[in-house]
Protein backbone atom coordinates (compact mmCIF):
# COMPACT_ATOMS: atom_id res chain seq x y z
CA UNK A 1 0.00 0.00 0.00
CA UNK A 2 1.35 3.44 -0.93
CA UNK A 3 1.73 6.30 1.52
CA UNK A 4 -1.15 8.11 -0.20
CA UNK A 5 -3.40 5.07 0.17
CA UNK A 6 -2.43 4.72 3.83
CA UNK A 7 -3.27 8.38 4.41
CA UNK A 8 -6.64 7.96 2.71
CA UNK A 9 -7.44 4.87 4.79
CA UNK A 10 -6.50 6.69 7.98
CA UNK A 11 -8.72 9.63 7.08
CA UNK A 12 -11.65 7.29 6.32
CA UNK A 13 -11.26 5.59 9.69
CA UNK A 14 -11.06 8.91 11.50
CA UNK A 15 -14.20 10.18 9.79
CA UNK A 16 -16.08 6.93 10.48
CA UNK A 17 -15.12 7.19 14.16
CA UNK A 18 -16.38 10.79 14.27
CA UNK A 19 -19.63 9.79 12.56
CA UNK A 20 -20.17 7.05 15.14
CA UNK A 21 -19.62 9.60 17.89
CA UNK A 22 -22.05 11.96 16.15
CA UNK A 23 -24.74 9.24 16.09
CA UNK A 24 -24.19 8.66 19.81
CA UNK A 25 -24.54 12.36 20.61
CA UNK A 26 -27.75 12.53 18.55
CA UNK A 27 -29.26 9.43 20.19
CA UNK A 28 -31.46 11.56 22.47
CA UNK A 29 -32.12 14.30 19.91
CA UNK A 30 -35.64 14.92 18.57
CA UNK A 31 -36.72 12.33 16.01
CA UNK A 32 -36.75 15.02 13.33
CA UNK A 33 -33.04 15.67 13.95
CA UNK A 34 -32.14 11.97 13.88
CA UNK A 35 -33.97 11.41 10.58
CA UNK A 36 -32.35 14.51 9.08
CA UNK A 37 -28.92 13.36 10.26
CA UNK A 38 -29.22 9.97 8.57
CA UNK A 39 -30.39 11.59 5.33
CA UNK A 40 -27.54 14.11 5.41
CA UNK A 41 -24.75 11.74 6.46
CA UNK A 42 -23.52 10.83 2.94
CA UNK A 43 -23.03 14.50 2.08
CA UNK A 44 -21.62 15.26 5.54
CA UNK A 45 -19.12 12.41 5.20
CA UNK A 46 -17.97 13.75 1.84
CA UNK A 47 -17.52 17.22 3.32
CA UNK A 48 -15.68 15.75 6.31
CA UNK A 49 -13.22 13.93 4.05
CA UNK A 50 -12.58 17.13 2.12
CA UNK A 51 -12.00 18.97 5.39
CA UNK A 52 -9.30 16.53 6.52
CA UNK A 53 -6.72 18.56 4.63
CA UNK A 54 -5.65 21.60 6.67
CA UNK A 55 -7.59 24.62 5.42
CA UNK A 56 -7.71 27.13 8.26
CA UNK A 57 -4.74 28.75 9.95
CA UNK A 58 -4.19 31.27 12.69
CA UNK A 59 -5.16 34.88 11.95
CA UNK A 60 -2.36 35.96 14.27
CA UNK A 61 -2.89 36.73 17.93
CA UNK A 62 -6.38 35.22 17.95
CA UNK A 63 -8.98 34.01 15.44
CA UNK A 64 -8.71 31.86 12.32
CA UNK A 65 -8.01 32.57 8.66
CA UNK A 66 -9.24 30.70 5.62
CA UNK A 67 -7.20 31.63 2.57
CA UNK A 68 -6.85 35.41 2.69
CA UNK A 69 -9.92 36.02 4.86
CA UNK A 70 -9.89 36.13 8.68
CA UNK A 71 -12.71 36.25 11.21
CA UNK A 72 -13.24 38.22 14.40
CA UNK A 73 -16.12 37.91 16.86
CA UNK A 74 -16.30 39.92 20.07
CA UNK A 75 -18.93 39.54 22.79
CA UNK A 76 -18.75 42.15 25.54
CA UNK A 77 -21.02 43.50 28.30
CA UNK A 78 -22.54 46.92 27.82
CA UNK A 79 -21.50 49.75 30.10
CA UNK A 80 -24.36 51.63 31.83
CA UNK A 81 -26.25 53.52 29.13
CA UNK A 82 -24.07 51.99 26.43
CA UNK A 83 -26.81 50.06 24.66
CA UNK A 84 -29.01 53.16 24.40
CA UNK A 85 -26.17 55.29 23.03
CA UNK A 86 -25.02 52.72 20.49
CA UNK A 87 -28.52 51.96 19.25
CA UNK A 88 -29.16 55.69 18.73
CA UNK A 89 -25.94 56.01 16.71
CA UNK A 90 -26.73 52.98 14.54
CA UNK A 91 -30.26 54.25 13.93
CA UNK A 92 -28.82 57.58 12.76
CA UNK A 93 -26.94 55.58 10.11
CA UNK A 94 -30.01 53.46 9.34
CA UNK A 95 -27.98 50.44 10.48
CA UNK A 96 -25.42 50.84 7.70
CA UNK A 97 -21.98 51.60 9.13
CA UNK A 98 -20.52 52.60 5.77
CA UNK A 99 -17.62 54.39 7.42
CA UNK A 100 -16.03 50.96 7.66
CA UNK A 101 -15.13 51.12 3.98
CA UNK A 102 -12.23 53.37 4.95
CA UNK A 103 -10.59 50.18 6.22
CA UNK A 104 -9.60 48.66 2.89
CA UNK A 105 -9.34 45.09 4.18
CA UNK A 106 -12.82 44.98 5.70
CA UNK A 107 -15.34 42.55 4.15
CA UNK A 108 -18.26 43.09 6.52
CA UNK A 109 -19.30 44.07 10.05
CA UNK A 110 -22.28 42.98 12.15
CA UNK A 111 -23.69 44.62 15.28
CA UNK A 112 -26.02 42.49 17.43
CA UNK A 113 -27.62 43.39 20.78
CA UNK A 114 -27.96 40.37 23.08
CA UNK A 115 -29.67 39.31 26.33
CA UNK A 116 -32.06 42.22 26.71
CA UNK A 117 -29.40 44.80 25.85
CA UNK A 118 -26.90 43.60 28.45
CA UNK A 119 -24.33 42.22 25.96
CA UNK A 120 -23.22 43.00 22.44
CA UNK A 121 -21.86 40.90 19.60
CA UNK A 122 -19.52 42.47 17.07
CA UNK A 123 -18.49 40.22 14.18
CA UNK A 124 -16.39 40.98 11.14
CA UNK A 125 -14.47 39.34 8.31
CA UNK A 126 -11.29 40.90 6.98
CA UNK A 127 -8.20 40.27 4.87
CA UNK A 128 -4.86 39.33 6.35
CA UNK A 129 -3.58 39.16 9.91
CA UNK A 130 -5.10 40.32 13.19
CA UNK A 131 -2.59 42.96 14.33
CA UNK A 132 -2.49 45.00 11.09
CA UNK A 133 -6.31 44.90 10.98
CA UNK A 134 -6.65 46.41 14.46
CA UNK A 135 -3.97 48.98 13.56
CA UNK A 136 -6.04 49.97 10.50
CA UNK A 137 -9.01 50.79 12.72
CA UNK A 138 -6.81 52.92 14.96
CA UNK A 139 -5.42 54.95 12.05
CA UNK A 140 -8.40 55.14 9.67
CA UNK A 141 -11.56 55.31 11.81
CA UNK A 142 -10.39 56.02 15.38
CA UNK A 143 -13.29 58.29 16.36
CA UNK A 144 -15.87 55.86 15.00
CA UNK A 145 -14.27 53.04 16.98
CA UNK A 146 -14.41 55.00 20.24
CA UNK A 147 -18.00 56.05 19.55
CA UNK A 148 -18.95 52.38 19.19
CA UNK A 149 -16.79 50.67 21.76
CA UNK A 150 -17.13 53.14 24.64
CA UNK A 151 -20.55 51.50 24.89
CA UNK A 152 -18.80 48.48 26.45
CA UNK A 153 -17.38 47.97 29.90
CA UNK A 154 -13.68 48.57 30.22
CA UNK A 155 -13.00 49.92 26.72
CA UNK A 156 -9.59 51.66 27.09
CA UNK A 157 -9.76 53.75 23.91
CA UNK A 158 -8.57 52.88 20.41
CA UNK A 159 -5.21 54.62 20.94
CA UNK A 160 -4.56 52.99 24.31
CA UNK A 161 -1.66 50.50 24.48
CA UNK A 162 -4.14 48.16 26.19
CA UNK A 163 -6.71 48.14 23.38
CA UNK A 164 -5.45 44.95 21.72
CA UNK A 165 -5.49 43.14 25.04
CA UNK A 166 -9.09 44.25 25.59
CA UNK A 167 -10.17 43.01 22.16
CA UNK A 168 -8.34 39.68 22.53
CA UNK A 169 -9.88 39.18 25.99
CA UNK A 170 -13.40 39.49 24.58
CA UNK A 171 -12.82 37.79 21.23
CA UNK A 172 -14.20 34.26 20.75
CA UNK A 173 -12.55 32.30 17.91
CA UNK A 174 -14.92 30.49 15.56
CA UNK A 175 -15.22 26.71 15.88
CA UNK A 176 -16.38 26.44 12.27
CA UNK A 177 -16.37 28.82 9.34
CA UNK A 178 -17.13 28.91 5.62
CA UNK A 179 -15.89 31.42 3.05
CA UNK A 180 -17.18 31.09 -0.53
CA UNK A 181 -14.09 32.73 -2.07
CA UNK A 182 -11.33 32.56 0.55
CA UNK A 183 -8.64 33.80 -1.82
CA UNK A 184 -10.59 36.86 -2.97
CA UNK A 185 -9.54 39.94 -1.03
CA UNK A 186 -11.58 43.14 -0.82
CA UNK A 187 -9.21 44.84 -3.26
CA UNK A 188 -9.37 41.93 -5.71
CA UNK A 189 -13.18 41.83 -5.49
CA UNK A 190 -13.30 45.54 -6.36
CA UNK A 191 -10.96 44.96 -9.31
CA UNK A 192 -13.09 42.08 -10.60
CA UNK A 193 -16.16 44.31 -10.31
CA UNK A 194 -14.48 47.10 -12.30
CA UNK A 195 -13.33 44.69 -15.01
CA UNK A 196 -16.79 43.15 -15.24
CA UNK A 197 -18.38 46.58 -15.57
CA UNK A 198 -15.91 47.58 -18.30
CA UNK A 199 -16.58 44.35 -20.22
CA UNK A 200 -20.34 44.87 -19.97
CA UNK A 201 -20.03 48.44 -21.23
CA UNK A 202 -17.82 47.29 -24.12
CA UNK A 203 -20.27 44.56 -25.10
CA UNK A 204 -23.14 47.04 -24.96
CA UNK A 205 -21.25 49.38 -27.33
CA UNK A 206 -20.40 46.75 -29.93
CA UNK A 207 -23.89 45.28 -29.69
CA UNK A 208 -25.62 48.62 -30.18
Amino acid sequence: MTTLEQTGTGQDQSVEHTIQRLREVYADAPEMAKVALERALPALKSQALEAQAPQTESAGRIGIRLGSVSELTVIAPFAPGGAQRLRAMLRLLNGNFSGGKKVGTLHDMRFVFLDNDTKFLFATAYDGAWDPYIDDFATKIPDEMDIIFTAFEGWPGIHSPDVKDWIAKHQIPAEGWYVADPDLTVAEAARVKRVGKAVDEFLDKIGA
